[in-house]
Parts: C-alpha cells; sequence; structure tokens
C-alpha cells in the first residue's frame, strides 16, 4: 500500500511509518519540521517538507496515495488556549486540506484525534456515543476534523477513521514543549531533577504506549469500518502511581514536590476501548511498567 503519514517526522507519526514499513508497504512523510525531526523518519521512507495548510492535490496524485494517515497537529493545549487562531489553522484547515486531497484519488483516511480533550470530564471509561464536551480549542479542533471526516464521507463517500487517543507515550517523546507526563517525569529524573505533581496526584489517565498505538493505526487503515473509535487501555492510572512506575524504571527514590492545582485539569479520563477490540481486533499489549522501561531506556 501507498500511504502519505502527515507529521510522521513527529513523535506518534514515526512509530506508525516504521509500523507501515516493517510490512512492506511504501511510506511517504509529510512533516514541516518544526516538531519532527528528520532524524525520526527511516531511510526507507520518502520525507517531503510541507506545511499541511498549503495543498496536498498534487503529492497524492504524484505518488498515486493509496491511503493518508494524518497525525500532523497543533497538539500543545496549553498553545491552543493561547492561539486559538494558529490551532484552528492547523488542525482544522489542514484537515480540510487532507481530505480535499484524499477525494483527488479516493484515499482512505485515519485521522488522529483525541480522548481527554474531547470528552472532558467522565466518570467511567468513555464510550464512543458519549457527549462530547472539550474544554479546550484543541480538543474543539480535534472534533471539528471529525466532523469533516463525517461530511465528507456523506458528500464524497471518502472513506475514514477517527481515532481518539489517549495519554500516548513512549521513546522519542519530547520531555519538553507539550510532552506527556510520562516524558516529563523520566527526563527530570534522566536529570537528576526534582519532578513536580500539580495537585493531589489522583488525576487519572489511561496512558497507551506508542507500539500499540502504531499498531492501532495501522489496523484501522486496513479495516473496513468508517466511524471513531477509542485507542486506550480503559485502566485508570493516577498521577501518583504513574510516577511511582516512573521512579522504578529510573532506579531513583527522588520524593516529587507538589505544586498549586491547575484551575480546569480533568480529574479523571479513561477510554473504553470494546469497539476497537470488535472492529478491528486491537488489544492493548504492552503494560505501563513494560512500556515505561522501554521509554527510559530509550532516553539514556
Amino acid at each position: 500500500m501507498r500511504v502519505i503519514v502527515t507529521g510522521g517526522a513527529g513523535f506518534i507519526g514515526s512509530h506508525v511509518v516504521e509500523a507501515l514499513l516493517a510490512r512492506g508497504d511504501e511510506a511517504h512523510v509529510v512533516d514541516d519540521l518544526s516538531k519532527g525531526r528528520r532524524e525520526n523518519v527511516p531511510p526507507a521512507a520518502t520525507l517531503h517538507v510541507r506545511d499541511v495548510r498549503e495543498p496536498l492535490d498534487d503529492l497524492v496524485l504524484e505518488t498515486g496515495a493509496q491511503a493518508i494517515v494524518h497525525f500532523a497537529a497543533q497538539a500543545d493545549v496549553r498553545v491552543s488556549v493561547a492561539e486559538p487562531v494558529l490551532d484552528a489553522s492547523i488542525n482544522v484547515m489542514g484537515t480540510a486540506n487532507v481530505l480535499e486531497a484524499a477525494r483527488r484519488v479516493g484515499a482512505r483516511v485515519v485521522f488522529a484525534s483525541t480522548g481527554g480533550a474531547i470528552y472532558g470530564e467522565c466518570a467511567r471509561p468513555a464510550r464512543e456515543d458519549d457527549p462530547c464536551l472539550p474544554l479546550s480549542p484543541y480538543g474543539a479542533a480535534k472534533l471539528a476534523g471529525e466532523g469533516y471526516l463525517g461530511a465528507f464521507a456523506r458528500l464524497y463517500g471518502t472513506p475514514h477513521v477517527a481515532l481518539r487517543f489517549g495519554n500516548v507515550y513512549g521513546p522519542r517523546q519530547d520531555p519538553h514543549g507539550e510532552a506527556g507526563v510520562v516524558a516529563i517525569f523520566l527526563g527530570r529524573l534522566l536529570e537528576g531533577e526534582q519532578c513536580k505533581i500539580f495537585g493531589d496526584g489522583s488525576q487519572a489517565r489511561d496512558y497507551v504506549y506508542v507500539g500499540d498505538v502504531a499498531r492501532a493505526t495501522v489496523a484501522a487503515l486496513d479495516g473496513e469500518m468508517d466511524g471513531v473509535l477509542n485507542i486506550g487501555t480503559g485502566t485508570a492510572t493516577t498521577v501518583l502511581e504513574l510516577y511511582d512506575v516512573c521512579r522504578s524504571a529510573a532506579g531513583s527514590d527522588a520524593a516529587p514536590i507538589h505544586a498549586a492545582e491547575r484551575p480546569g485539569e480533568l480529574g479523571r479520563s479513561v477510554l473504553d476501548g470494546g469497539l476497537a477490540a470488535r472492529a478491528i481486533g486491537f488489544r492493548p499489549e504492552t503494560s505501563l511498567a513494560v512500556g515505561v522501561a522501554a521509554t527510559w531506556d530509550s532516553l539514556r
């Protein structure tokens, strides 16, 4: 299969590119390298340095792409709050450009969406048919992207699936910028710095390993289902529990420091993966301890 991966030089996208190449697919990476890195792109893939805010029609025609996996995004919730217009220009207009290009050649689109930023607070693991209550422009933009996918499907028959990810972690996640807490904790432990926990640390999240996410993405690419799927573990892990796992992987006995709770932070965000198991056969395989240990090994 000939596949374009936008954001393929980034954290999750590069793992997806590797998974595609491993099974013999032809991978083309679209990335403006503002966050992604050249060294993340395997030699067997072709890198096209481009911005998704610009049309991609010529590239899909040139490559004969059969599918587009869309990971390119402005992924920092804080940036989306401070600069919502910038966030929308990348996350909404970029998605519209991908869909316009896909319909030119009838390519299937796999869209990287988000779980926690779309569902909001949820007492039990969130299901795909639960209300969507985004608390940030980032979550609103991802939900808008899902809306565009549905509209293009109805207008043009564009095959698609949107994957709502839990908190993805693993090797190549930058411990700076919009990084997740696993990368931040491990990065600080590596530097011998004290880790900071906001509030009492009881906030719970669904941490899913990037290798599992790449596997789910490829399965969704091959699948025939159109619509939305949660990709997570269904397991709630508190920040305090996560810190203990990170500290164990690093062989550290350092205690964290606590800071004031951040306003508007979700108390609980966990995803129900039952539909993904039925629709594309995806079940997470990597435990938190194993995944964090692999991430720690990649940083050293």
